[in-house]
């Protein structure tokens, strides 16, 4: 992944945590206070975020790294409290089983081979069964999947549902019946002090998907969504009201915004302008695309368009490629001004971690040379006239990145439209019901422009190398964790008048070194 891994001994120092501790921790009872907050009994809602879904899974280590769970430890040093519990996976290796078949991947680790540090799946095999039902409700109710209005949804945790894709697996394993919901089994435990991280996958799906859902403005039936649709910012400020009334019944708590998911390692590993070319592949290619605008020219022309016409839009495919870095090509709908359904990318639009970068070496995202293209350039250059046959061999030899692999900038502005009106709501709502609040999005902002400094370090946004995200580009380390639990706790302490002592960062690890991969 990218050029990062260069420094393999660097590279360690960030594995392993070495930071020295503060030196000033007071850790003396009655030192804490939990001021007007009752942290007796805490609940964390949420999602893959608060479950403590990392490395592309969720684990038992993840899980006890969860930023709920460092919370609770910290809560418990300014009063007594009920303890904590979590719906623990069985295993450190992720991944789930149903009815024995396996549904998810094991988790990512690091590996070095030959081409340096990579990230791989675990070589083992998941004993999960989500089956094995757990005696719920927990703490804990982080449900990995889940969007704002799943909360409230009925059957989410229903076992039989999970095979057709109309129930969550992670939630299937402690739902406390088959027609429950996560916040109704949140409740049932009473809880005195809540934390809710909710509405990240609202937009995710959309996202990580290459945007391929729809923007579903002014639609508020979330039972006609699909899977990788951006939910209606209307719908997800009901559905979030509803969830912060009812919990506030009988619960002071903390709100956690939304962060622009285009901030993290999954959008910002692969460079949008790593086509690498020397002066002479540089010059082929500008001649290729002159030749493809050209022949464009006189296709259009024989349509019926004049010659003025043809030209103005044909030009565009006249693309000039430089030595060095250069942007690579997107697929983009055909239509009337753009018939061939290609252009070069801009710089703010972003290609996902998961693109096969072995096919950007072999001519994706640029061109495919073979030989019936190269005999197809030989007749131009002869000045001959190519078939209609050599015409679409030519026009076909374009490889552009599909859509399922980059965000373009229309797709962008959907999901930064949806993430302001989301964090205007919960802004709105942390007002109306007077809780305290975490601005996340700025966090990961930070992290990516510059880093967050702490006592041994800097954390940032790189991936593997800055400490923040894991191994899947999405979900956070544990230092990452403490990061979130630390604001969580800022903001705590300021609204409640509580003196809730901060977790060390230099404790907490972040990515596993494991040879042992698929």
């Amino acid at each position: 992944m990218k050029n990062y891994f260069k420094y393999i001994a660097i590279l360690a120092l960030g594995i392993v945590s070495c930071e020295p501790e503060l030196e000033n921790s007071i850790e003396d009872e009655g030192f804490y206070s939990n001021g007007q907050a009752d942290f007796s009994n805490y609940v964390a809602l949420g999602n893959s975020l608060t479950a403590g879904y990392a490395d592309g899974a969720l684990y038992i280590s993840g899980q006890e790294n969860s930023y709920p769970n460092i919370l609770a430890k910290k809560f418990a040093q300014t009063q007594e409290t009920s303890g904590f519990t979590q719906p623990l996976m069985n295993d450190n290796v992720g991944g789930l089983l149903l009815g024995g078949n396996k549904i998810a991947e094991p988790r990512f680790v690091l590996s070095v081979g030959a081409n340096g540090p990579r990230p791989g799946r675990l070589n083992a095999t998941p004993t999960t069964e989500v089956g094995n039902k757990l005696e719920g409700p927990f703490n804990n109710m982080g449900v990995p999947g889940a969007k704002t209005y799943h909360l409230l949804a009925p059957g989410y945790g229903n076992v039989q549902g999970v095979a057709s894709g109309m129930a969550n697996p992670y939630y299937a394993r402690f739902a406390t019946s088959d027609n429950a919901t996560v916040l109704a089994d949140a409740m049932t435990l009473n809880p005195t002090f809540f934390s809710l991280w909710i509405g990240n996958n609202d937009v995710l799906g959309y996202a990580t998907s290459g945007g391929t859902g729809t923007f579903q403005i002014n639609n508020t039936d979330v039972a006609t969504y699909g899977a990788n649709d951006i939910t209606d910012p209307n719908a997800f400020a009901f559905v979030y009201s509803q969830i912060v009334e009812e919990l506030t019944a009988n619960a002071e708590g903390v709100l956690l915004n939304i962060p622009n998911v285009t901030n993290i390692p999954y959008f910002n590993t692969i460079p949008n302008n790593a086509l690498a070319l020397d002066a002479a592949t540089a010059a082929n290619l500008t001649g290729f695309f002159q030749a493809v605008a050209g022949v464009m020219t006189q296709v259009l022309m024989q349509q019926g368009a004049s010659a003025e016409q043809a030209q103005a839009i044909a030009s565009q495919y006249a693309i000039q490629f430089n030595e060095g870095a250069n942007r690579f090509l997107i697929d983009v709908p055909v239509s009337q001004t753009n018939p061939l359904g290609f252009r070069q990318m801009t710089e703010e639009e972003l290609l996902l971690l998961t693109i096969d970068q072995s096919a950007l070496a072999q001519g994706y995202g640029s061109v495919v040379l073979t030989q019936g293209v190269m005999e197809v350039l030989a007749v131009l250059q002869a000045g001959g006239q190519p078939t209609q046959q050599q015409v679409q061999t030519l026009f076909g030899a374009v490889s552009g990145i599909d859509d399922k692999d980059v965000l373009d900038s229309e797709e962008i502005q959907n999901i930064e439209t949806a993430t302001q009106a989301y964090n205007g709501a919960i802004a709105g709502i942390a007002q109306n019901f007077d809780l305290a609040m975490v601005d996340v999005n700025e966090i990961f902002r930070q992290a990516l422009e510059g880093g967050i400094e702490f006592d041994g370090g800097l954390i940032t946004a790189e991936f593997v190398t800055g400490g923040a995200f894991s191994l899947d580009g999405i979900h956070l380390t544990p230092r990452g964790n403490a990061v979130i639990a630390n604001a969580i706790i800022t903001a705590i302490n300021a609204k409640y008048g509580a003196e809730v002592p901060k977790a060390n960062l230099g404790e907490y690890g972040t990515v596993t070194l494991e040879q042992n991969v698929q």
